[in-house]
């Protein structure tokens, strides 16, 4: 089974990189871990806007070829493939990039925004393009062309009791990705942190592993946790968006207007993942449905505050000790402008 196994990875990678070579690098094969209904799902309905802007744009010269639902690998995994030029673009997350590029890291900085539109600013700007630059130069075989909505921020939700004040996380034991620094932010917030992969976190909340989890609305309505949990806190402590990239070679192997149009395509796309995660979280598939599902809970602006001033320390305190001094610089950029959009008003 092994040796079958092995064989069909071979035999995929072979068929990829021979369907590029036979569009002589004009087929930007696209792999995402996420469900394919542009309706359904922020990562899909990027893709969907980027592949179709492109395809027309370009008179079918670069054709884009979407995957979804993993169909071509893990998230990580579609990271490596980019690197290889097995397939051309991805939308990873933040825990998948995280192994090839540690100073992702910063942008889990807990309580940080003020709102949605101040991310868009922050990703968008000064530091955005920090961000983008440092990963290429750290990598040197991509390009990033944005950083795409993942769903909005992270809401807490477990099964025991609510949660409004750190008190209430005592005991609680969350679930969190494998990354260090959500382990120590949950711990800072006085709950026991439970790494667990993802495919295991629902059967884990089923059978009483693991009390709760933190993801994005629209993600905790699509995962049906609603099923096995009671109650919703909207935290909002964690915004952590997609980094969309492409493979270097083919990028720098396109045309001087065909690199201009993924560009342009891109932006559209980081837009349509922005819109439909606001409207998921507005309609019955995402707040509003919850609601009626479970026992939700607003923080106040002391609520939270308290809350920042628990987490916020400790994990610059894990920033400090455990990357490098790089990734304190981009901190403290991103700190700035986080701090420049929490201040500014929409059309002052």
């Amino acid at each position: 089974m092994k040796k079958f196994a092995k064989g069909l990875a071979v035999g995929l990678t072979a068929a990829l990189m021979a369907g590029s070579a036979l569009a002589d690098g004009k087929v930007l094969k696209f792999g995402h871990d996420n469900k394919t209904d542009p309706f359904e799902n922020p990562a899909h309905a990027c893709t969907a806007v980027f592949s179709n802007i492109v395809n027309a744009d370009t008179n079918g010269a670069v054709e884009v070829e979407v995957f979804g639902s993993n169909q071509l690998g893990s998230a990580a995994e579609h990271v490596q493939h980019v690197r290889d030029g097995i397939i051309q673009a991805t939308l990873t997350s933040t825990g998948a990039l995280a192994s090839y590029y540690p100073r992702i890291d910063v942008l889990n900085l807990p309580f940080a925004f003020a709102d949605n539109a101040a991310t868009y600013a922050v990703f968008d700007g000064d530091f955005g393009k920090a961000l983008a630059a440092d990963i290429e130069e750290a990598l040197g075989d991509v390009v990033v062309l944005g950083f795409p909505d993942t769903g909005g921020f992270f809401a807490v939700t477990n099964s025991k009791h609510p949660i409004a004040s750190l008190d209430d996380f005592d005991g609680i034991r969350i679930r969190t990705m494998t990354l260090p620094s959500h382990q120590t932010i949950i711990q800072a917030l006085g709950a026991q942190a439970y790494p667990l992969s993802w495919g295991e976190v629902y059967s884990g909340l089923q059978t009483g592993v693991i009390d709760g989890q933190m993801n994005p609305v629209p993600i905790i309505s699509f995962a049906n946790f609603s099923e096995v949990q009671k109650y919703m806190t909207l935290t909002n402590h964690l915004f952590s968006p997609y980094t969309f990239m492409v493979n270097r070679d083919f990028f720098e192997g396109l045309s001087e207007e065909q690199q201009k149009t993924l560009r342009y395509a891109a932006e559209s796309c980081v837009t349509a993942s922005r819109g439909l995660s606001r409207i998921i979280e507005a309609s019955d598939r995402g707040l509003a449905g919850l609601m009626d599902k479970m026992e939700v809970t607003a923080l106040t602006a002391d609520q939270r505050a308290s809350m920042a001033a628990a987490a916020q320390p400790a994990f610059e305190t894990h920033v400090a000790e455990n990357l490098d001094p790089k990734a304190n610089e981009l901190l403290g950029l991103f700190k700035t402008e986080v701090q420049k959009a929490n201040d500014s008003v929409y059309m002052d």
